[in-house]
C-alpha cells in the first residue's frame, strides 16, 4: 500500500500505541523521532514529512503543512489540501504497518500540533489522545470545537509563556475554547519557555500518555 507522506517509523511493543507525531514548519520527519520514544517506550512511532515544501514560502529548506497567513489563520486552499493528505495518512497507516487496531496517539510541534488538533475536530473520536506542543486551534470553517468533535479524545496542550512565534494568548483562547466544548483537556502553561519543547514539557506529556495508556504495559 502507497502513503501519501513519506515517513520514519520506529518499531514498539506488539501490544503499544501507534502514536504519530507531526514536525513543525519548515521541518522534517526526522525531526521528532527522538522525541516519540520519550513520549512512549512501547508505542511504534511514526513521524510523516509535511506534503508542502516550505521553501517557496519563505519557510527554509523542510516542510509545511500548509501556509501560514497570521495570527490563528492560515491560507484555506493549502490547510484543506494538507488536512486531506494527513487524514489520508492517518486512514490507511495502521493497515500498512500491520498495526490495525492499536489506539492511535497524534501530536506535534507548532504547525504539526495545530495540524493534529484540527484533524482530530474534523474527525472526532478517531486518535485517543492529541498531543499539542506550542500550536493553536485553527481560523478554518472545518475546524470547529463542539461536544461532539471533542468526544472520545483526551488532548495534552502545553505552550511556553514566552512563545514569540505563536502567543502565549492563542493557547489561551484555544483552552477556552475546547473547554467551552466540554473537551477532555489537560492544559499546561510552562513559565519562560519560548517556541521549543522543553525537557519539563516533554515529561508532562510523557506522564500523559502514561496515565492513558498504562506504563507499566508492553
Amino acid at each position: 500500500m502507497t502513503l501519501p507522506l513519506e515517513f520514519e517509523i520506529q518499531e514498539g511493543s506488539p501490544g503499544g500505541p501507534l502514536l504519530v507525531l507531526l514536525h513543525g514548519r519548515g521541518s522534517n520527519e526526522s525531526d521528532l523521532a527522538p522525541l516519540g520514544r520519550l513520549l512512549s517506550p512501547q508505542a511504534t512511532v511514526v513521524t510523516p514529512r509535511a506534503p508542502f515544501p516550505g521553501q517557496p514560502w519563505g519557510y527554509g529548506p523542510g516542510w509545511a503543512w500548509y501556509r501560514f497567513i497570521g495570527g490563528t489563520t492560515p491560507e484555506p486552499e493549502s490547510f484543506e489540501a494538507g488536512q486531506e493528505k494527513l487524514a489520508e495518512f492517518l486512514r490507511d497507516l495502521p493497515a500498512a504497518i500491520d498495526r490495525v487496531g492499536a489506539p492511535l496517539f497524534v501530536g506535534g510541534f507548532s504547525q504539526g500540533g495545530t495540524s493534529s488538533l484540527a484533524w482530530s475536530l474534523r474527525h472526532p473520536g478517531t486518535a485517543a489522545c492529541i498531543l499539542v506542543f506550542s500550536g493553536f486551534v485553527a481560523d478554518h470553517p472545518s475546524v470547529r470545537a463542539t461536544p461532539e468533535t471533542v468526544a472520545g479524545t483526551s488532548i495534552w496542550w502545553g505552550h511556553g509563556t514566552a512563545d514569540g512565534s505563536i502567543p502565549f494568548r492563542h493557547a489561551q483562547v484555544g483552552w477556552e475554547t475546547l473547554r467551552a466544548a466540554n473537551a477532555d483537556l489537560e492544559a499546561h502553561a510552562f513559565e519562560g519557555m519560548g517556541h521549543t519543547i522543553s525537557r519539563q514539557a516533554a515529561t508532562s506529556a510523557q506522564g500523559f500518555i502514561a496515565r492513558l495508556w498504562g506504563g507499566d504495559r508492553s
